[in-house]
């Protein structure tokens, strides 16, 4: 159990979020309402009995496989242009209760398209526009970043880039690879990620979740990431720690979703705050609150009360996190700057 001032400060905090996967942020009622509109064949048709197939249970064994395989169900609702903006819309509106201000969301439309077979451009365009009006009725501001799948070909690489350079004026900051990381390297993406660079995106890699730190060297080395997803298994390695600290290369930490996928086991024994004290620049973040059933407050609150960090290190990363934000120089440092202003006072 989170500790009730804990998670009254953590929530009072104003915070950003850099590793949200909206396919991984639904809401439990939204489903059940999608799978009768469209009459949908689920396990259940209650949001409690749902849960076990789309939720990690308290008993249940913590493993990449058990965890990856709540995407398997999720994947069967992605429906329509109206599917897709209405759950995007709520990711945002319940970001923004819980006092997230700034928010980098990412998306695969390869998995938002698998039903659908339309044009990735389509759905990036409808990604967009439900942000869009989100962002205009709720306090928070929310870019968007694609991902890839580095299990998937390089094909569906070059049209993600591309959807993701048509719409860089209208949100997407960003590129992402993610996947299956063990046995499947990022290199056959080297070129897709310089020619992101080239155009202005970010790019952020996941490595070091479900592989170890020989991954997080190639997604610096290799693949000139700006920041790396989870990253955490470079702690096994100390001159990938020192390859980080010297780089500058920020890592998306997501702890209950290690915990949740079998990397470590509790949040005593993280690496997030070893990684922190070694001056490797870290930020906490959810990955994706549905499965793990959290909000960023309680991933805040749980690292102060289990993971050893003060209220100090939650405000120093979430500072980094503004500064890493892959927004332009001067959008950034006012970022920085609010932020400054909010923990000062």
């Amino acid at each position: 159990m989170i500790n009730d001032d804990l998670i009254a400060t953590a929530r009072a905090l104003p915070k950003i979020e850099l590793h949200r996967h909206l396919e991984g942020s639904l809401r439990l009622e939204t489903l059940i309402g999608i799978a009768l509109e469209y009459e949908l064949t689920l396990p259940a048709f209650s949001a409690e009995t749902l849960r076990p197939y789309v939720q990690m249970m308290p008993d249940e064994e913590r493993s990449s496989k058990r965890f990856l395989g709540k995407f398997a169900v999720l994947r069967q609702f992605y429906r329509s242009e109206q599917v897709i903006k209405r759950v995007t819309q709520e990711v945002i509106a319940d970001a923004a209760a819980d006092n997230i201000k700034y928010m980098e969301l990412r998306f695969t439309p390869q998995a938002l398209n698998n039903i659908m077979h339309c044009d990735y451009a389509t759905v990036v365009d409808w990604v967009c526009a439900a942000t869009k009006d989100a962002c205009a009725q709720h306090d928070i501001t929310v870019k968007l970043i694609l991902s890839m799948n580095r299990h998937e070909s390089v094909g569906i690489g070059e049209l993600v880039l591309q959807a993701a350079l048509d719409y860089q004026q209208a949100g997407v900051v960003g590129i992402d690879l993610a996947g299956q990381e063990d046995g499947y390297s990022g290199l056959p993406f080297s070129d897709l990620f310089q020619d992101a660079k080239a155009a202005g995106l970010g790019v952020t890699i996941h490595a070091g979740e479900w592989s170890g730190a020989a991954n997080v060297r190639e997604a610096v080395e290799q693949l000139n990431a700006d920041r790396v997803g989870h990253g955490i298994r470079a702690f096994e390695d100390a001159n990938v720690v020192a390859l980080l600290r010297e780089r500058g290369t920020v890592l998306e930490v997501c702890p209950q979703s290690n915990i949740d996928s079998g990397v470590v086991e509790t949040y005593g024994v993280h690496p997030l705050l070893p990684l922190y004290r070694s001056g490797v620049k870290t930020t906490i973040n959810t990955d994706d609150p549905l499965i793990s059933d959290i909000t960023l407050s309680d991933e805040f609150a749980n690292t102060m009360q289990h993971g050893g960090l003060t209220l100090a290190d939650v405000k120093a990363q979430t500072l980094t996190a503004a500064r890493s934000a892959f927004l332009p120089e001067a959008e950034r440092r006012a970022l920085v700057a609010q932020f400054e202003t909010w923990f000062n006072a």
